[in-house]
């Protein structure tokens, strides 16, 4: 993973110590909260219900057991004892006090880390496939072109005050695990007939109250043309995106009001103008950057293979796990396996200090010390050989990180919800909650499939309902809350924005809702292979609407 230079330490440093300034003439009174707020945004701080909220950034997921264990001190210390990892791939502390802050993020600065631009109408942390440079259908690691935007657009003079927040998502293969389709800037790493790297590039994408899915504009961008091109659409956003309303100022309304042709036209016109620039890359850069990435060097292990095989014979709920968890690896003899944040009846996404450090101790041991964060709400070791999987389960299994449902109904995303933002209209975590314990059954799980749920407490949608296969969306309607369901959303390489099926339901009708759902698809299934987003698409939304209102009343 990429380390720091003598510029980056000395940025960052000089940063914690221009906050701890700002936060220390706030406290005393001699900076008003209307000129701090900009402020403390650009360096991650909210103002939530309760408390502040500092939101730290993962470049493109990925860290080590170093960072990781000062992120179960930042928890442990300054917090009460967990962090929220998010759908952007950062972790969120949601107690912390003013006062502290500075303090958070000079320890953070240490291990080589930071909250810069983790709010505020900039380009925000730019997030790339959790499996990356592990997974065997990549073309190419996407890390190196994540690091070398991160660096570009960090305090980036020209874009620091964009029309709205701007988000940007890399992957390295063709079956999308970043859901790039649904963001500002999606690019796609792949070759061409040569064998020459490039990105398909799309823009457009988002979800909140307007969603919409990215438009391809280039299918084939050379690798050297990154920055001049990303940067000429920056440039046409940032000239012409709306600034007169918020609701209608992402780049997603400037596409879908220019139109695609139109604003493809005034991008290229712009990167003819910068692509000969200084913001062509050098290889030699390109390369170097590159060299951060080089994967582990990983033995031969086939031993791996018998010891799995009698592992998974003498223990049933390893087997199931293995099956559910682990991936294949680009290497025969490893796999990548996903650590759930998702117990059953648990927070989606939370962790304590304590299992924080047992993950950063077992990735030192098992997995080179490198560990990832999906948009999903998971933690990754991306490298772990057959042969070590027992061990790690064992060891997992101590503090409750061996739940065996990745891509499973209960694996589900969900923002923190009215119990923390102070944006949310209803709770999302409780209502995560029940749907888990009501579908808990390991055996049910394994019936219905590939599944999943996203759950948003409000229409800024950071818990990606859109994109749900089922998607909730918490409302308030005359003080109460009420939960509309979308249904046949995706956030992969087939991306779809999922359609309202009717009228919300109470939170406590909105687990049997979701039941009603899930035993209609599985009524209707031509087999058990047919998984609930293909038959949905086969059958549409009618037998849904039906189960849930009843033929008669939607007629109505």
């Amino acid at each position: 993973m990429y380390r720091y230079d003598e510029f980056d330490h000395a940025f960052v440093s000089a940063r914690v110590e221009q906050f701890r300034d700002q936060v220390t003439r706030r406290l005393a009174g001699e900076l008003a909260e209307d000129a701090f707020k900009p402020l403390r945004l650009m360096n991650g701080v909210y103002l939530q219900l309760h408390a502040y909220m500092l939101r730290v950034a993962i470049p493109y997921g990925t860290l080590n057991a170093r960072q990781m264990r000062m992120l179960a001190h930042v928890a442990r210390k300054y917090d009460r004892g967990y962090g929220h990892f998010t759908t952007r791939q950062n972790i969120q502390y949601n107690w912390p006090a003013l006062k502290d802050t500075p303090d958070i993020l000079a320890d953070l600065a240490s291990v080589e880390m930071h909250a810069i631009q983790t709010s505020g109408n900039c380009i925000r942390n730019v997030t790339a496939d959790h499996f990356a440079g592990a997974a065997r259908d990549e073309a190419a690691d996407p890390r190196p072109y994540a690091e070398i935007l991160r660096q570009w657009s960090s305090v980036h003079p020209e874009f620091s005050f964009l029309p709205r927040k701007f988000k940007i998502a890399v992957t390295g293969a063709p079956h999308d695990r970043a859901a790039i389709q649904v963001h500002d800037i999606g690019l796609q790493l792949k070759k061409d007939d040569a064998g020459k790297l490039g990105f398909a590039v799309y823009v457009g994408g988002g979800q909140g109250r307007t969603p919409m899915i990215a438009k391809k504009i280039r299918d084939f961008l050379p690798e050297e043309d990154l920055l001049s091109y990303v940067t000429a659409i920056v440039r046409v956003y940032n000239l012409h995106g709306r600034r007169d309303n918020k609701y209608k100022a992402r780049i997603k309304i400037l596409v879908h009001e220019t139109g695609t042709e139109e604003l493809t036209r005034q991008v290229e016109a712009e990167f003819a103008e910068l692509k000969d620039s200084v913001l062509k890359l050098p290889d030699a850069d390109i390369r170097a950057i590159e060299s951060y990435f080089a994967p582990p060097e990983l033995r031969a292990r086939p031993e791996g293979w018998e010891l799995l095989a009698k592992a998974r014979k003498a223990d049933a709920d390893f087997a199931t796990w293995v099956d559910q968890n682990v991936q294949p690896h680009k290497h025969p003899d490893y796999g990548m396996v996903t650590i759930s944040l998702k117990p059953i009846g648990g927070i989606p996404g939370d962790a304590s200090d304590v299992q924080m450090e047992l993950v950063a101790d077992l990735a030192e041991r098992y997995a080179f010390d490198e560990i990832r964060v999906s948009h999903e709400q998971n933690l990754i070791l991306p490298h772990v050989a057959m042969a070590d999987l027992y061990a790690l389960y064992e060891n997992l299994k101590t503090a409750n990180l061996v739940t065996a449902n990745s891509n499973l109904i209960t694996d589900i995303i969900a923002c923190p919800g009215l119990d923390y933002c102070a944006l949310a209209n209803a709770r999302s975590i409780p209502v995560a909650q029940a749907i888990s314990e009501r579908f808990g059954s390991q055996a049910r799980q394994a019936e219905i499939g590939e599944l999943k749920i996203k759950i948003s407490g409000c229409i800024n949608a950071c818990g990606h309902h859109h994109v749900g296969h089922i998607g909730l969306l918490g409302v308030e309607k005359k003080g109460a809350e009420l939960y509309q369901i979308t249904l046949g959303g995706s956030g992969d390489e087939n991306s779809s924005i999922g359609e309202i099926i009717g009228r919300g339901f109470e939170p406590e009708k909105v687990t049997d809702a979701v039941e009603t759902v899930v035993d209609t698809y599985l009524g209707l299934r031509l087999n058990p292979e047919e998984t609930f987003l293909q038959a949905y698409r086969r059958v549409g939304p009618k037998p849904f609407k039906d189960a849930l209102y009843g033929a008669a009343a939607e007629a109505a």
